[in-house]
């Protein structure tokens, strides 16, 4: 029998997050348990963000992220500013570095409360992405959806921010497209042998743009942090936009991307938590703090 751990129901703009204490564990959230819990309205989220002890000298500790669907995820900036939020609540400290499977993430809560995440530099190299065939270009690669002489969705720019992304410029309301229809028909599209997050797009100012995701293994969500920076270094890339961008959400929320001059794009924004209990990581079982539950009652 597993032992339960801590863990806390929170958001960052909007994007459900499960922050999971597996230090000190042997062993991970089995996928199974993930759906189980993805499959609960009071549980469900886009990313559990599972803390373990690092592995790495230097490091804070080793986040390993899992979708919706069970399957890992390589960043996840949203969910990682709601780490940093739980650590710094825990510990007082103010930044942190965390390795993932994609590499090592700088963080910090700032004085005003919100917090900056370094996503690292993007990359667009096709087999870097990756796609299944070369493109000399990525800021404007064939791909469509619907008729071949009028199509709904065409033409996205592509990067990798630690997970394949597609872009779609739009003029129109980013609400004005069936994302639920199109998205898990692009995402599992055999250009994309690791599947892509699918975005659409509508930039409204040189530093600002509205934008909607569907993320792999995850779904519609409402707010995707590695999504607004492949959208906001994109916007830059084809001239769309300057580097640094407010990018608003579903959720109705902004995120502040800052594509530095040294190629590390920095995302801040807010992270809020919701309440707290004890999971089963085997089975999904969970039950809520007694304090939590009662205020719920």
């Amino acid at each position: 029998m597993s032992e339960w751990i801590a863990f806390a129901k929170m958001n960052g703009l909007g994007n459900e997050i499960l922050v999971a204490d597996m230090r000190g564990q042997e062993g991970r959230i089995a996928p199974e348990a993930a759906r189980a819990l993805a499959a609960r309205p009071e549980t469900h989220f886009d990313q559990i963000m599972a803390i373990h002890n690092p592995k790495v000298t230097g490091t804070d500790a080793f986040i390993r992220i899992l979708n919706a669907d069970g399957t890992d995820a390589g960043t996840c900036g949203n969910g990682t500013r709601c780490v940093v939020s739980a650590l710094a609540a825990e510990t007082g400290k103010k930044t942190f570095t965390f390795q993932t499977i994609s590499g090592l993430l700088n963080a910090q809560e700032r004085e005003d409360g919100l917090i900056s995440v370094d996503m690292g530099m993007p990359r667009f190299a096709w087999n870097e992405i990756p796609l299944a065939e070369p493109f000399a270009d990525t800021r404007c690669i064939e791909l469509q959806i619907g008729p071949i002489d009028a199509p709904v969705l065409h033409s996205p720019s592509v990067a990798s921010m630690g997970n394949p992304h597609a872009i779609f410029w739009v003029k129109e309301d980013v609400w004005s497209y069936e994302l639920d229809r199109f998205g898990p028909v692009l995402e599992n599209h055999p250009l994309f042998p690791e599947r892509a997050n699918i975005t659409i797009a509508r930039v409204t100012s040189p530093s600002s743009m509205d934008i909607r995701t569907w993320e792999r293994g995850a779904g519609l969500t409402r707010a995707c942090g590695s999504a607004s920076c492949a959208a906001a270094v994109s916007g830059a890339r084809t001239g769309r936009t300057g580097r640094s961008v407010a990018i608003t959400v579903p959720a109705g929320g902004e995120l502040l991307i800052d594509w530095r001059a040294d190629d590390h794009v920095v995302m801040t924004g807010p992270a809020e938590w919701e309440w707290s209990g004890r999971l089963d990581p085997a089975t999904g079982d969970y039950r809520r703090d007694e304090a939590d539950a009662a205020e719920a009652s």
